[in-house]
């Protein structure tokens, strides 16, 4: 749910970054920020308790551009990975304007993934939301291991609706971008329909 700061003539987008753990979800922002404009972005916070880590940082990507004159704002954040920060992820969800899903490509890791998505649609219908209408990209992620799947495989399991799906190496960059411009693009024609 967009916020609009009719001050600052700015419309405030939540995209979550969700998946498993250690998929890549912090790497993905790691690397956003790092090669984000300094003037375009506020600070990175980390909200790390003993167990549990998520980050967040909001930034303003001009080169998308304006809706009815308003600039458009992202706030980006993360999830802890494990099933059993599960409070954590809902309460991160709340108010999502569109949603990542960092699957880990390495075979291994199938199963984590499934449970992730999974999780990640109960936890949007708790919330009100349907993972089948709110902008939402899949991006694999750690495309170069060696024991990565195939990508078919990978899209048979975890992208039955063939929403756009990205393959990433997020340490290296490939791919993080053009998830992101992926997911706001989506918000973006759904504010564009609001208006």
């Amino acid at each position: 749910m967009s916020f609009i700061n009719y001050s600052s003539r700015e419309i405030n987008c939540k995209i979550v970054y969700y998946g498993p753990g250690l998929c890549g979800k912090t790497t993905n922002l790691q690397y956003i920020y790092a090669n984000t404009n300094q003037n375009a972005k506020g600070k990175m916070i980390s909200l790390a308790t003993e167990t549990e880590r998520t980050l967040f940082f909001d930034f303003l990507p001009l080169s998308l551009g304006e809706i009815r004159g308003f600039k458009t704002r992202f706030h980006l954040y993360t999830v802890p990975g494990q099933v059993f920060y599960d409070a954590s992820r809902k309460l991160i969800l709340k108010g999502v304007d569109g949603v990542v899903f960092v699957a880990d490509s390495q075979i291994e890791r199938m199963e984590a993934n499934v449970e992730s998505v999974e999780n990640l649609r109960t936890n949007l219908g708790e919330q009100g939301y349907n993972l089948d209408k709110i902008p939402y990209v899949i991006q694999y992620n750690k495309r170069d291991l060696p024991n990565a799947a195939p990508m078919e495989e990978l899209r048979n399991l975890l992208n039955p609706r063939k929403v756009l799906d990205f393959e990433a190496v997020a340490p290296k960059g490939d791919g993080v971008y053009d998830t992101l411009k992926a997911v706001a693009k989506l918000i973006l024609t759904e504010l564009k329909k609001g208006t």
